[in-house]
């Protein structure tokens, strides 16, 4: 998933220096709200993990 929110900011990026400011803005968002979904799930998963007691070796 933060593949797809890099993909959507690259996107925005030249979109934004050819002068398409529609796309610019579509893409720009996009990215935002993977990369958001992407922040929620790791910060779950790393409470999750820290619940559980994680990987204790040894």
């Amino acid at each position: 998933m933060l593949q797809w929110a890099l993909i959507f900011l690259v996107v925005a990026l030249i979109a934004g220096a050819l002068g398409f400011i529609g796309i610019a803005g579509a893409a720009a968002g996009i990215a935002k709200i993977l990369f958001l979904v992407f922040v929620v799930l790791f910060v779950i998963s790393l409470v999750a993990h820290l619940f559980r007691g994680g990987a204790r070796s040894l």
